[in-house]
Formats: C-alpha cells, sequence, structure tokens
C-alpha cells in the first residue's frame, strides 16, 4: 500500500518500522522539525526523522500545515493509498486529511473515548484506570473524533509506570496498524458519546507534589509523570525530583509533608505515608535513596514542599 507517515517522537517509532518490514511503500514521512537540545542547543531531528532515515524514506518537516497550500498541493500529488499518523503534533487540515484515498489513520494511545487530547497515556496512569491500550482510528476535522476501526488492551497495575506504558502502547500500535492495513476496508465504529474526556498538554507544575493528597494519588503522579514532565518537592531551598516512591501499610498523624523516620517515610494526606525510594538533588543524577541520604541526611520532622519565595 502507498502510504504517508506521519509521526515525531519514540512512541511513532515502532510503527514505522513495523510498516516498513511489512512491505508498505512509505513514499514520504512528515515529522516535526530539528530542535534545539543539549548543552550546546544544537539542532537534534526527532525519533521518527532518525528512523525514517536509516531507513532511506523521504522526510519533510515543515513549521506548520495550516494555510500551506504548498505542502497541501505536495500530499495531494503523492497519490497515496492512505496516511498513518502517530503523535504528529501537527493539526492535519481538511486538504490533506481527504486527500489519501482511503483516508487518515491515527494510531491514538488510549481506549477511546477516554482520554482525547495531548497526554492520554499519563492520564490513564493519574486517573487510577485498570486498563490503557491503543485505538487506531480514521481521523475527521475533530480532536480525536473520527470512527474507531481496531482496539487493543492493556491491563494496569501497582507498578505500571509511563515508561512501561509508553513502551508497551508503542509496540501495540505498530502491531495494529500492520493488521487494520491488511484488511480490505476499513470499517469503523463510531465512538460513544458518553466517557469522553479531554486531557491537555502537561507543564512542569503538574509534577509538583502536594503532600495533602492521599500517598496513593501522589504515587500515581510519580509514576505517570517520570521521567517527563517529572515530579518534584522542595527541601528546604533545593527543589528536588523525585524518580520513585513506594506505598507502606504505615499510619501516622504527622502534618503532611513531614518526614517521621531516617528513610525518607514521609506523611501524606488522610493520615496515610509513602517511601521516597529515588531522587535527585540540583545537579546531580537520580539516586538511590540510600545513596542520597549518605550524602544529605534527611532528619526525622522535616518537612518537604514548604514553599520559599519566588519557588
Amino acid at each position: 500500500m502507498r502510504l504517508a507517515f506521519m509521526g515525531t517522537p519514540d512512541f511513532a517509532v515502532p510503527a514505522l518500522r513495523a510498516l516498513h518490514q511489512a512491505g508498505h511503500d512509505i513514499v514520504t514521512v512528515y515529522s516535526q522539525p530539528p530542535r534545539p537540545a543539549g548543552r550546546g542547543k544544537k539542532l537534534r531531528p526527532s525519533p521518527v526523522q532518525v528512523a525514517a532515515e536509516e531507513l532511506g524514506i523521504p522526510v519533510r518537516t515543515p513549521l506548520s500545515l495550516r494555510r500551506n497550500t504548498e505542502e497541501h498541493a505536495f500530499f495531494r500529488d503523492l497519490k497515496l493509498d492512505a496516511a498513518v499518523v502517530a503523535a504528529y503534533g501537527l493539526i492535519l487540515p481538511v486538504e490533506m486529511l481527504d486527500a489519501p484515498a482511503r483516508g487518515c489513520l491515527n494510531i491514538h494511545a488510549s481506549l477511546l473515548p477516554r482520554w482525547r487530547g495531548a497526554a492520554p497515556i499519563q492520564a490513564a496512569i493519574l486517573a487510577g484506570d485498570h486498563e490503557s491500550g491503543v485505538t487506531i482510528m480514521q481521523m475527521d476535522a475533530g480532536l480525536d473524533t473520527g470512527a474507531m476501526l481496531l482496539r487493543d488492551h492493556v491491563a494496569l497495575t501497582a507498578h505500571t509506570t509511563a515508561t512501561t506504558l509508553h513502551d508497551d502502547l508503542a509496540a501495540m500500535g505498530g502491531r495494529l496498524i500492520v493488521d487494520v492495513l491488511n484488511r480490505p476496508a476499513f470499517p469503523g465504529t463510531p465512538q460513544p458519546e458518553t466517557g469522553v474526556t479531554y486531557v491537555q498538554r502537561l507543564s512542569r507544575e503538574d509534577g509538583r507534589i502536594d503532600w495533602t493528597r492521599p500517598a496513593a494519588d501522589i504515587d500515581r503522579q510519580v509514576r505517570a509523570l517520570t521521567p517527563w514532565p517529572g515530579t518534584f518537592t522542595t527541601l528546604g531551598e533545593q527543589v528536588i525530583k523525585i524518580g520513585a516512591v513506594s506505598l507502606t501499610s504505615d499510619t501516622t498523624r504527622a502534618t503532611a509533608g513531614m518526614v517521621v523516620d531516617d528513610r525518607l517515610l514521609v506523611a501524606c494526606g488522610n493520615g496515610t505515608t509513602l517511601r521516597i525510594t529515588r531522587l535527585q538533588r540540583p545537579g546531580r543524577g537520580m539516586m538511590e535513596a540510600a545513596d542520597f541520604l549518605r550524602g544529605q541526611a534527611v532528619a526525622p520532622g522535616t518537612r518537604l514542599g514548604v514553599e520559599t519565595p519566588g519557588d
């Protein structure tokens, strides 16, 4: 099948490779332009661009598609059977949605319509969902509103992190899109009108830990937002990143945010507690709690999350 592939981050790479391995004719790849990265702020191509170039597929990186009539004409002239979109990051105008003979198909990292929008992987963990998955969707002009072509799910456990779920769903997306494209037609099922939830883009502030929340909520926050945008708290004047925590059965009457033993057991809301197991001080790498404490003791009674002026 003659295809264009449109994607940018690591999540999209397994699908690109799966389509290539399945023998589809991927005539071009669209990805967001290289961005400054690292200390030198050198332009770094996206993971999808890197993968496409390794496969010998031409890559296009327009800054915008809106009112980009030259790009619309180029895309139309490709005479595509279909386009596959996976976390591309740019909205496709109607002129491009309608150009391929069988339309544009989106690999969406949720069981639609549960999480529409920008961060479905993190949202599922934050909400305490029992399952997540991938939906292959026929794209239309709405935001993740098109007919569902194929879905598969994966169970979420108390140990699921954004990293593990991302990798599971990325691999699943590659498998499902190949399955859909092997079919002679793309019959779709309209999305239900109920259970629709939109999730916004995440920001750094979403990672700030509020110790007055129950420990289970904070545990989900850490698992959902690590490594990006990351979770953090304050320790005196330092901003400390939290890489992992473990829930405990201990209860306490201590004030939320207070360290209650010498191994980083922390009081949370409703008398619950959790133990910080991985953390990072400014200018250092993420480390196990025992290693952190050898370099900086945190005495019982220390209060985390106490805001300093200008924080």
